[in-house]
């Protein structure tokens, strides 16, 4: 099941809401400022953000996640830090912060005649209403699989001291919070400005959600998150203001079937 919705994402929120929807996972991109205009349609600002955070807190199931992939704009020479504020405000509104990852983009354009390192890197906040209900971690292979670990680990709990640790490595372990994945190119007649790569969204599907789950993105564009959600045997729900972006969404998810 998927439900595509063209509309502002505070009034579609609020009549999901009022009809008693509950999702188990958000993913989604919001606009990082006012960096681009999304076919001027674009209002927002941190008092917009409140709304929207307040209202995923309440559509939001115990236990559920909100996945929320974020970056800063430049003015003047300062980075604006929004992206601090939304964690602090989602914690305000009752989220736990309960990772920041990071996605590293391998193909990052390079920024020139600017005083800094060349930025290759949005957040991913992860906040979850409690304790996250679900968590099924990607798993790497380890290098040193099978070899005998012997050696000592500092005692954790304020205890001085370190302890003696023998064990065989695994021959897997979680994958850090720091993911690489090249930045999305826009092809064919899906024309986004923003468009994260599908693997963000299909790993973050994966790792936060069951088959059968809810997924909401309120910022739906291109519509990456559902067509992932729907690949993994997931219900989805997609919101955007622009209805050519809706249709877009529509498109790609219709092509699924194919």
């Amino acid at each position: 099941m998927y439900k595509l919705i063209c509309g502002d994402a505070r009034d579609e929120l609020k009549k999901l809401i009022d009809e008693g929807v509950s999702v188990d996972l958000t993913v989604t991109s919001p606009p990082y400022g006012n960096l681009r205009t999304y076919n001027n349609t674009l209002e927002w600002n941190l008092n917009i953000c409140q709304e929207i955070i307040n209202q995923l807190f309440i559509i939001t199931k115990d236990g559920g996640i909100v996945v929320w992939v974020v970056n800063d704009k430049t003015v003047k020479g300062s980075k604006t830090g929004e992206s601090f504020k939304e964690a602090l405000m989602f914690m305000e509104a009752g989220f736990n912060l309960h990772d920041t990852m990071i996605w590293h983009k391998t193909n990052n354009m390079p920024v020139i005649k600017t005083k800094r390192y060349n930025p290759v890197f949005e957040y991913m906040f992860i906040f979850s209403k409690g304790t996250p209900k679900t968590f099924k971690p990607i798993m790497i292979p380890c290098k040193c699989a099978g070899k005998l670990y012997d050696s000592t680990c500092k005692n954790m709990n304020a205890e001085s001291g370190r302890t003696h640790k023998t064990f065989n490595i695994n021959k897997e372990k979680i994958k850090g919070n720091i993911w690489e994945m090249a930045v999305a190119q826009n092809k064919g007649n899906f024309k986004h400005p923003a468009v994260f790569p599908e693997k963000l969204a299909y790993d973050h599907i994966l790792s936060w959600s069951n088959e059968g789950d809810l997924i909401l993105d309120p910022f739906v564009g291109s519509g990456t998150t559902g067509v992932a959600a729907l690949k993994l045997n997931r219900n989805f729900i997609g919101i955007d203001k622009v209805k050519e972006y809706i249709d877009m969404a529509q498109t790609r998810i219709e092509n699924l079937k194919q």
